[in-house]
């Protein structure tokens, strides 16, 4: 028998169906706090740095906070708030996990 498994994604948008907040920008503000630079996630991301810079901007635009910090002696780093929302997407995102991989082995 073939071994089946569920892949998920989970993203948090808003009404009109815009991602606020998933994966990829996590991706990106663990990137940000490990490089302490939009430059270098943008390369390490293989993204332009427009593009993360855009991404970031809408994010802070719908939670009505800064997620990013930047300062010309010290870098670009997390605030408090974007550390708080990278560890409760992960977690989020743990737990959206493991309840699909649940109703999944219920039907496979």
């Amino acid at each position: 028998m073939v071994k089946l498994e569920l892949r998920s994604s989970h993203w948090i948008v808003d009404q009109n169906n815009s991602i606020i907040f998933g994966k990829g920008r996590m991706e990106i503000l663990e990137t940000i706090d490990r490089t302490g630079s939009i430059n270098q996630t943008a390369k390490a991301l293989k993204m332009s740095y427009k593009t993360v810079w855009s991404k970031i901007k809408s994010t802070e635009k719908h939670l009505k906070v800064k997620v990013v910090q930047s300062d010309r002696k010290t870098g670009t780093h997390l605030t408090p708030e974007g550390r708080e929302l990278v560890k409760t997407f992960a977690k989020l995102r743990s737990h959206c996990l493991a309840a699909d991989d649940r109703i999944f082995r219920r039907f496979f």
